[in-house]
C-alpha cells in the first residue's frame, strides 16, 4: 500500500496522491462500462488488499450479496459502536449467516469506557462520540488494506453527481493512501430495490418502521413521508456525517 505517513512534505503528499490517481484512473476506464459486480469482483482481484466496510443498514445486503457471491472470504469490516439497535445486531448475525460470508471482522473501540464510560459524551460533542466509536476504529481496522468498498451512490446528493468507481480516499492533510471502490455509483434507488427484490434478500426489520437511514439508537429516529432519507439521523441538529467520508477535508452526506 502507497501509505501517507505524518510529517511528508507537500511534495511526497502530491507524489502519493498521484500514484493512487493514475491507478484509480486506470482501474476506472477499464471498468467503465462493466457491471457493479464486475466492478466489486475487479477490486477484490486487481486493487491490492481489499475490504467491505459494512454498516448492516437499511441497503447494505446489496453489495454483502455481491461480495458473498464472488468470496464468502471477503474481509467485511463492521464497526460496532455500542449504541446500535439490537434490531441491526441480529441483523448483522442473520444476513453473515445466511449469506455465507466468513471473513466479518467486528470492531469495537478499545478506549469506550476511558472516554466515555458513562455514554454521555454524544450529548454534548456528537462529532466527538462518532469519532470515539466510529471513525477511529474503522481507520485502525483500514490501516492493512489497500482500499475499502463503500455503497455511496450518485443519487444521494449533489457532490456525489460525478461519482467514480475508483477515487483516492483523502482526509483533511491528504492521502490515506487507500482507494475507495463504490461498485453501486451508477445505480438508482429502483436499481437497489430491483436487486433485493430479485435476490429476495432479507430487509433491515427497522426500514418497514419508518428508519430509511439506520445508525446509532441514540441518534437515529423514523421518517415522515416526504422527509429527506436521512431526516432521521440526528434530527435537529446541523450535523450531518459520522465523519467516515470525508472528501478534501470536508463531511459530505452519504445519502441513505
Amino acid at each position: 500500500m502507497v501509505q501517507f505517513a505524518q510529517g511528508t512534505t507537500p511534495e511526497q503528499n502530491a507524489e502519493v496522491f498521484e500514484s493512487l490517481k493514475a491507478k484509480a484512473d486506470a482501474l476506472n476506464a477499464r471498468f467503465r462500462h462493466h457491471s457493479a459486480t464486475a466492478v466489486m469482483e475487479g477490486a477484490l482481484n486487481d486493487a491490492g488488499h481489499i475490504a467491505l466496510v459494512s454498516s448492516f443498514g437499511a441497503e447494505s445486503v446489496v453489495l454483502l450479496h455481491m461480495a458473498a457471491v464472488i468470496d464468502p472470504m471477503v474481509p467485511v469490516i463492521f464497526i460496532d459502536t455500542e449504541l446500535l439497535f439490537t434490531e441491526t445486531l441480529i441483523y448483522q448475525q442473520e444476513v453473515s449467516e445466511r449469506l455465507g460470508l466468513r471473513n466479518v471482522q467486528i470492531i469495537r473501540a478499545a478506549d469506550i469506557a476511558e472516554k466515555d464510560p458513562y455514554g454521555a459524551l454524544r450529548f454534548s460533542d456528537t462529532d466527538a462520540c462518532c469519532a470515539l466509536r466510529k471513525t477511529a476504529p474503522l481507520q485502525r481496522a483500514l490501516s492493512e488494506f489497500d482500499g475499502w468498498i463503500t455503497g455511496r451512490k450518485r443519487f444521494q446528493a449533489g457532490t456525489r453527481a460525478a461519482l467514480e468507481f475508483f477515487e483516492v480516499e483523502m482526509e483533511a492533510n491528504g492521502p490515506t493512501g487507500r482507494l475507495k471502490i463504490n461498485p453501486l455509483a451508477h445505480w438508482a434507488p429502483e436499481d437497489v430495490r430491483a436487486y433485493m427484490d430479485e435476490n429476495r434478500l432479507p430487509r433491515h426489520p427497522l426500514v418497514a418502521k419508518g428508519y430509511p437511514s439506520i445508525g446509532c439508537a441514540p441518534c437515529t429516529s423514523p421518517v415522515q413521508p416526504g422527509e429527506d432519507p436521512r431526516a432521521g439521523r440526528w434530527r435537529d441538529q446541523s450535523k450531518e456525517e459520522c465523519g467516515i467520508h470525508v472528501v478534501n477535508g470536508q463531511f459530505v452526506r452519504t445519502g441513505a
